[in-house]
């Protein structure tokens, strides 16, 4: 363990409801703008919810090469393409034998998988008969595709994963790509996560699981973490990807360098009847292979996706773990600007601790109004709070039980 080798972040690609790129996701974030607002991908107006995150201003056909046909592709297909040709300009990076080794692990966390294109297929075959089904919709709804059009597009040296374990799939994927570069297998690897699940029957299905809020007169409100008045989460989309890369090599290429992995834990929740409790043991184990004490954390990046069970249960374990130091730490959500998109999830929260961590800056909890009893740690709220930010955990829990923890910091010399 001790001559593992150290991992960190050289690039990142965001594509979010509240901004694509870096710096608009940044700054949209400390001001606390919400990314919610009406549907509009589809005629949503017979829902009980019509609001959601969509990635505003997307073309496809902007990121996407003409010969890869974009449209063909599912649009959670298309957001990470996209976001992981940002993360590579970011990086510095450039498509080449030299720049991306043999092997280039690809490993992309996926939730939902490709609901446009499913959808599409029932409604092709429905109104015009099972022959009209495009001779494309197979491959592009596997849950691979994702992964193969970004391993298609590096060449050979490229291998692709998929990984889907509900929302911290995409923490879970830039977790097993460190694995490998900690490991010795890779030198660089292109990991995050990405989904796009707000079709009319991936939105109507949250809303019969009682999973989205349903605020249509202030939908920039409706996500409300930790606060009292919380509904429930709100449905959103997007992708983040990053570029991993073996600390020396980054050092020698000279390029800039965001954050350090440290630290990963996963568990899934121990009792049924305890939503969440899963956080519990992810947090430990994220803190002890990061090798450092509670008393090493400088923020909290909480999952709080504004449900009002979950966002309670979460603040619970994270006292149980830290004790009463859980009182002095900034705890704070980014969801009630971005929603939850599910598993890209994680991979906003990792963009934005590096962001706070470049910045010294907290993000704050947007819509955080009516303090509840249960949630009465600090989780700063109206406005981002300057504070000394080198190590940060952020946790990420998922429909069915799965629970992971991440700790990050700047790297230390």
């Amino acid at each position: 363990m001790s001559n593992r080798n150290r991992v960190v972040i050289a690039g990142m690609g965001i594509l979010a409801p509240n901004g694509i790129g870096i710096e608009p996701f940044w700054e949209s974030l400390l001001a606390g703008r919400s990314g919610i607002g009406p549907i509009t991908l589809f005629d949503a107006s017979g829902l009980q919810s019509c609001i959601a995150g969509e990635v505003k201003g997307f073309d496809p056909l902007d990121y996407i090469e003409p010969e890869l046909k974009a449209t063909r592709m599912a649009r959670h297909t298309q957001f990470a393409y996209a976001a992981t040709m940002m993360a590579l300009r970011d990086a510095e990076l450039e498509i080449t034998e030299s720049n991306l080794p043999s092997p280039t692990p690809i490993v992309i966390g996926v939730s939902t998988s490709a609901l446009d294109v499913i959808e599409r297929v029932f409604r092709d075959s429905d109104t015009r008969g099972l022959e009209a089904i495009a001779p494309t919709a197979l491959g592009a709804s596997k849950p691979q595709a994702a992964a193969n059009v970004v391993a298609d597009r590096i060449g050979a040296s490229a291998h692709a994963a998929t990984v889907s374990s509900a929302c911290p799939s995409g923490l879970d994927a830039v977790a097993i790509a460190t694995d490998m570069i900690r490991s010795g297998a890779a030198e660089l690897a292109i990991a995050g996560g990405a989904d796009a699940p707000i079709t009319k029957h991936g939105v109507a299905s949250f809303i019969a699981s009682g999973l989205t809020a349903s605020r249509n007169g202030e939908p920039e409100r409706a996500s409300r973490p930790f606060d009292l008045s919380r509904e429930s989460g709100v449905l959103s989309e997007g992708a983040a990807m990053f570029v991993l890369e073996n600390l020396e090599r980054a050092e020698a290429r000279g390029t800039r360098i965001y954050i350090e992995m440290s630290g990963y834990g996963a568990q899934r929740d121990l009792d049924p009847d305890k939503p969440a409790s899963g956080l519990r043991k992810s947090m430990e184990i994220a803190l002890a292979n990061a090798r450092c004490t509670k008393d090493d954390i400088d923020y909290i990046s909480a999952y709080g996706p504004g449900d009002p069970a979950l966002d309670a249960a979460e603040v619970h374990f994270i006292k149980e773990v830290f004790g009463d130091r859980a009182y002095s730490i900034p705890v704070s959500s980014i969801k009630g600007v971005t929603g939850n998109p599910l598993a890209a999830a994680g991979p906003f929260q990792i963009a934005a601790c590096a962001l706070s961590i470049r910045d010294q800056l907290i993000p704050p909890t947007a819509n955080y109004q009516i303090a509840d009893p249960e949630c009465d740690l600090d989780v700063v709220p109206r406005r981002p709070r300057k504070a000394k930010v080198n190590r940060a955990l952020l946790n990420v829990r998922g429909l069915g039980g799965s629970a992971s923890s991440l700790v990050v910091n700047r790297v230390f010399f």
